[in-house]
């Protein structure tokens, strides 16, 4: 009910009231809200703060700044006030009205003093104006903007930074491309969408930790960054020391520490952590990227998806589905979806057929037959795909020719007549990741002629009971990394058979993107390093670590959430680069100074560096 009254004095649009949240403070007749609304002028977000008495009226965005208001905030009610605005000089127009934005809103103001020669003031400068608020005219009322109905009438304006070059302008339909959008990202950062992105992104960390600390007792802790090479993970970048010979590396997640904090007795532990891997870059990924980790002792699998699940739900800026989240083993995704991050906001499922066949696994995916027969550009993805897995494909209108009668009336009456199919043979796995990246490229495609139903919703997924080890180049390998607890229905293969071994290890799916990944710990050092010797890894290496194993830590489980990809879902962004303040381009450098750079020669002789062609 508050929300609701509070929606109808603040003028807030219907469809923008479920995404009101709003926090007391004291004193007790203060709140402050927060608003995200996008309306058909412009995308941002509105800090408002809804007083009850004079003295408390320069509460909020405002605080420590010598602007009473922000642009956003003014409404009719604020008609007749004295109020100092700050900004950014948006757009000028017969050198009369002065649109000033800032992270808030905009708002109009107008000169009907001929000293303030507006004309002269180039677009994107900085300007403090006094002025008073006052009602538009009723035919001057603009509706898509949320201060349409005033504007401020300017008694004093002062420049406080002149703009003297500009690369591009704010201007949506004049939008720059991507690369010299990064290259002067502080420019960048002044489009209401990054605002919009990086202040929900401000808020669900909020609600988080919030969530963690006063709900549940969590303790935040700080882990460092130079740390030394953890065997068996992804790349990690190598840091030189003045000392000859001696290297860092930077940490590639925070997986051992959080494991010896269990081991110290900081039994609910999180941290918003920074990471690192020198891996290529793609939408998804990033060379430096935030995760949140969390770890807790004494837990169980159960234990930590529920602490999940409940998180999210309470933080997540996007409605989720009520706790318990879906689960689905990892031979079932494969199975049914060919992949291990399915997304379940359409169908498509693949079907197994190998019954039909005796000496060789076989899937399909069936998909509308009105598409008709696909096009040379995506058969050719086929074949590629059909390359790349070593697997046989067979198309719907060949299935006859290659398959004879019996199998293909079987086959039909599978999937019905009236449908179309993909047809793969070979090994199981193979067959089951070609056709699940097929079934990607189909969704798409059949999306885009309406032929497939797509929920528009956020349907996240629980995958367990991963593989423990898959099989690599130079034997077995970890599927997660190699702390991670065997099941205990399997520990008898750990001898004998470790290929056929299932790990406590869990990922979190939203809408086919995994967001989060953590497991049941291994706390026995026994184990540890009975796991450390099928993956050939020396333990000498993880003395340090054994040793905390083995000075009594207890059981324990955790995750690591992908901030990143998280926000990047909730705001529908393209990539995870639209979340980040300061990101790295597609090659992994930094488009504003052009790291990496080379260093001096006096640099290269106190770090012992020496360069290889």
């Amino acid at each position: 009910m508050f929300k609701r009254n509070l929606a109808t004095i603040l003028k807030i649009p219907l469809k923008a009231q479920s995404l009101i949240s709003f926090e007391r403070k004291i004193p007790l007749n203060v709140f402050t809200v927060f608003v995200i609304t996008k309306d058909n002028f412009n995308s941002r977000l509105i800090s408002t703060t809804l007083l009850e008495s004079k003295e408390n009226e320069k509460l909020g965005s405002n605080t420590f700044t010598y602007r009473s208001h922000t642009c956003g905030e003014i409404r009719s009610c604020n008609i007749g006030e004295k109020v100092t605005l700050c900004g950014w000089v948006q757009f000028v127009r017969l050198s009369k009205f002065l649109l000033l934005r800032d992270a808030y809103g905009l708002i109009q103001c107008i000169s009907t003093d001929s000293k303030f020669d507006l004309s002269s003031i180039p677009l994107e400068t900085i300007v403090k104006i006094q002025g008073t608020v006052t009602a538009r005219p009723k035919n001057m009322i603009n509706p898509t903007m949320t201060t349409g109905e005033i504007e401020v009438s300017i008694t004093d304006l002062e420049i406080l930074n002149t703009v003297d070059k500009i690369p591009f302008n704010l201007r949506e339909y004049q939008k720059p491309k991507k690369q010299l959008r990064l290259q002067y990202r502080y420019i960048d950062l002044r489009f209401p969408e990054m605002q919009y992105n990086l202040r929900q992104r401000s808020n669900m960390l909020h609600n988080m930790r919030r969530f963690l600390i006063e709900k549940h007792s969590f303790c935040e802790v700080e882990t460092p960054t130079l740390f030394c090479r953890t065997p068996g993970g992804a790349r990690e970048f190598v840091v030189p020391t003045h000392h000859r010979g001696l290297f860092y590396s930077l940490v590639q997640s925070p997986q051992q520490f959080k494991q010896m904090l269990m081991s110290g007795g900081i039994d609910r532990y999180f941290q918003v952590a920074r990471c690192y891997r020198d891996e290529t870059t793609r939408p998804d990924r990033q060379p430096e990227f935030t995760q949140l980790d969390i770890e807790l002792s004494f837990t169980s699998l159960d234990g930590v998806l529920s602490l999940i699940e409940n998180l999210l739900y309470e933080s997540f800026i996007k409605q989720l589905p009520k706790p318990p989240f879906q689960r689905m083993t990892y031979k079932e995704a494969i199975e049914g979806y060919g992949s291990d991050k399915p997304d379940l906001t359409y169908d498509l499922k693949l079907r197994n057929v190998s019954h039909l066949f005796n000496d060789k696994s076989a899937f399909l995916v069936a998909y509308s037959q009105i598409l008709g027969k696909l096009s040379a550009k995506y058969r050719e993805i086929i074949n590629k795909l059909k390359n790349k897995y070593e697997v046989n494909i067979v198309f719907v209108e060949n299935l006859s020719k290659a398959l004879g009668e019996d199998i293909t009336s079987n086959i039909r009456h599978t999937i019905g007549r009236e449908n179309s199919c993909i047809l793969a043979l070979g090994d199981k796995e193979n067959v089951c990741l070609c056709l699940g990246e097929i079934r990607q490229m189909l969704a798409v495609l059949l999306k885009s002629k309406s032929l497939l139903s797509v929920e528009e919703t956020m349907a996240p997924l629980w995958v367990v009971e991963f593989p423990l080890f898959v099989k690599g180049e130079n034997g077995l390998e970890t599927c997660h990394h190699p702390f991670t607890s065997p099941h205990p229905d399997d520990l008898h293969l750990l001898d004998s058979d470790p290929s056929r071994m299932r790990s406590l290890a869990y990922d979190l799916v939203l809408n086919g993107n995994e967001v989060g990944g953590g497991s049941i710990r291994i706390h026995n050092t026994n184990l540890q390093e009975k796991v450390l010797k099928v993956l050939d890894i020396d333990s000498k290496k993880l003395t340090h670590f054994l040793d905390a194993l083995r000075s009594g830590c207890p059981p324990h489980g955790g995750i690591a959430l992908g901030i990143d990809r998280l926000i990047s879902i909730a705001c529908q962004t393209e990539s995870i680069r639209d979340v980040i303040a300061f990101p790295k381009s597609h090659d992994g450098k930094d488009p504003l100074s052009g790291a990496p750079n080379d260093i001096s020669d006096e640099d290269k002789k106190y770090y012992h560096i020496g360069i290889v062609n």
